[in-house]
C-alpha cells in the first residue's frame, strides 16, 4: 500500500480546484493510504471526503510559526513514512516540506518557487483548467476531463440549512437564487448597486427569493446591498459553516458570483454558474467546470490586470466592471432558468 501525501497550502477555491485529484489518486491507487495537507483556515474543504483517509494541519501563520512546533510538524509528517509527495501548491514552502520530510518522491510543476526540491517536475501547462492541470502530477492518469470539485457537506449540515430556510419563510419548491457579491479584491468585484438592482428584477419579475451567501468577511457588503434593495433578501453571509453553505448553494437555481470561491462551490454542488469577470480572465483556468454555466467579461486592452486582481483599477476607469450591465446579467440568469 503507497502511502501518499497532497499538499495544497493556498487559499479556499485552490483546496477545492485540489479535490478531483483526491478522487483521482484513490482511484488510480485504490489500496494507498492517502493524505492531504492544507492550513486551518480550509480544513472544512476536505471534511467528510470519502477519498482520504488522513489530513494533517500546516498552521503557517500561527502555531506552526514557532520553531519548534514546525520542528514536531516535519517528525510527525516523517513517521508516516509517506512514498510519494504530489505538490500542486506552487510555494517555495510546499516544496520544503516534503523535502525537510524526507518523502522520496516529490512531485510538482516546473514552475514551482521550490521546483529545485522536486524529484519530478511536470510541465505547468497555462492553457489548462487548474483541475486538469493538477491532475497532470499523476502522469498515466488519463481520465481528466470526467473529473469535477466535489464537497461533502454531512446530514446535520443539511438539516442546519433546512431550519436556515425555514427560519426565513422559504422553501425549495420556490425559485432560489443565490448571489456572492464578494471577493478578496476589488477589482474582481462587480458594483454593489447593480447586484442590489439584478436582486430586485429577480425578485419583481419572476418572484424568485434572492439568498445572498459569503463568509463572514463578506457579511457587511451584503447588509450593504441589501440596503440598496426594493426587496428584503435573506442574508446567509457570515450565518453558516463552509460545508452549510455548500448545502444552501446545492439548493439554488442558480449562483450569481465574481471570480471567487463561491464558484467552485457551487460547481461542486453541480450549481450552474453566473459568473462575472473583471480584472481577471477564464483563461487562468480557474473558471467553473460542469454543465449550464454562463461567463460575462468585457473584452478591453487592460485585461486582465493581474492573476489575483487588484485593490484598485490601473488604469483609473474599472471598465471591466462598469461595463457590464444588469440587463446582461439578469439575461444570462434567464438563460440558466429558461434550460
Amino acid at each position: 500500500m503507497e502511502k501518499i501525501l497532497i499538499v495544497q497550502t493556498a487559499f479556499l477555491g485552490d483546496v477545492i480546484l485540489t479535490t478531483p485529484l483526491i478522487r483521482a489518486v484513490k482511484q488510480f491507487y485504490p489500496e494507498s493510504f492517502v493524505s492531504f495537507l492544507l492550513i486551518p483556515e480550509t480544513r472544512e474543504v476536505v471534511a467528510n471526503n470519502p477519498w482520504l483517509d488522513q489530513v494533517l494541519v500546516y498552521d503557517k501563520r500561527r502555531k506552526h510559526k514557532a520553531l519548534g512546533k514546525f520542528l514536531s510538524l516535519l517528525r510527525e509528517i516523517r513517521e508516516n513514512t509517506f512514498e510519494s509527495a504530489l505538490i500542486p501548491h506552487r510555494s517555495l514552502r510546499s516544496a520544503l516540506l516534503p523535502y525537510l520530510a524526507r518523502i522520496p518522491h516529490r512531485i510538482g510543476f516546473d514552475r514551482s518557487a521550490g521546483s529545485f526540491l522536486l524529484t519530478r517536475k511536470v510541465k505547468y501547462q497555462k492553457s489548462r483548467h487548474e483541475i486538469e492541470r493538477n491532475l497532470s502530477l499523476l502522469s498515466n492518469f488519463k481520465d481528466k476531463k470526467d473529473f469535477l470539485p466535489e464537497l461533502f457537506p454531512s446530514p446535520d449540515d443539511f438539516a442546519i440549512v433546512d431550519n436556515f430556510l425555514k427560519d426565513n419563510k422559504l422553501n425549495v419548491d420556490e425559485i432560489m437564487v443565490g448571489i456572492a457579491p464578494g471577493s478578496v479584491w476589488l477589482t474582481k468585484r462587480w458594483l454593489p448597486e447593480r447586484f442590489a438592482q439584478v436582486a430586485d428584477q429577480l425578485t419583481k419579475e419572476l418572484k424568485a427569493k434572492v439568498v445572498l451567501v459569503g463568509s463572514k468577511e463578506d457579511e457587511n457588503l451584503c447588509y450593504y446591498i441589501s440596503n440598496l434593495m426594493e426587496q428584503n433578501p435573506v442574508i446567509a453571509a457570515g450565518k453558516m459553516s463552509f460545508l452549510q453553505s455548500a448545502a444552501l448553494i446545492s439548493k439554488c437555481v442558480v449562483i450569481l458570483s465574481n471570480d471567487s470561491a463561491p464558484v467552485h462551490m457551487a460547481a461542486a454542488m453541480r450549481t450552474p454558474v453566473v459568473e462575472i469577470y473583471g480584472s481577471t480572465v477564464p483563461e487562468f483556468g480557474f473558471a467553473p467546470l460542469g454543465e449550464g454555466n454562463v461567463i460575462i467579461q468585457k473584452a478591453l486592452y487592460c485585461r486582465p490586470c493581474g492573476i489575483h486582481g487588484k485593490n484598485t483599477c490601473p488604469e483609473k476607469h474599472f471598465r471591466c466592471m462598469t461595463e457590464i450591465t444588469t440587463d446582461e446579467v439578469f439575461e444570462a440568469i434567464m438563460t440558466i432558468l429558461k434550460r
